[in-house]
C-alpha cells in the first residue's frame, strides 16, 4: 500500500487546466472539481501532466478545456 499524500499537498494542488482544487478521490486520484480531469497517483507521485489524465464519469471529453 503506497504511504499516503501529505494533506499539505493535496490541499494547495490545482488542476494544470482550470486552477479548481483536485480533492482526492479512492486513494489512487486526484479529480477536478470542475472540469472533471482524474490525475493518477503513481508510487505515491501525482502525476499532474494533462496528457496523461483521464475523465471521471460524469464529465465527458467535452468538460471546459
Amino acid at each position: 500500500m503506497p504511504e499516503p499524500l501529505d494533506p499539505y499537498l493535496l490541499d494547495i494542488l490545482r488542476c494544470p487546466v482550470c486552477i479548481a482544487p483536485v480533492p482526492l478521490k479512492d486513494d489512487r486520484r486526484l479529480v477536478c472539481v470542475q472540469c472533471g480531469r482524474a490525475y493518477a497517483i503513481e508510487d505515491g507521485i501525482p502525476n499532474m501532466k494533462t496528457e496523461d489524465a483521464t475523465f471521471e464519469p460524469g464529465f465527458g471529453s467535452e468538460a471546459t478545456p
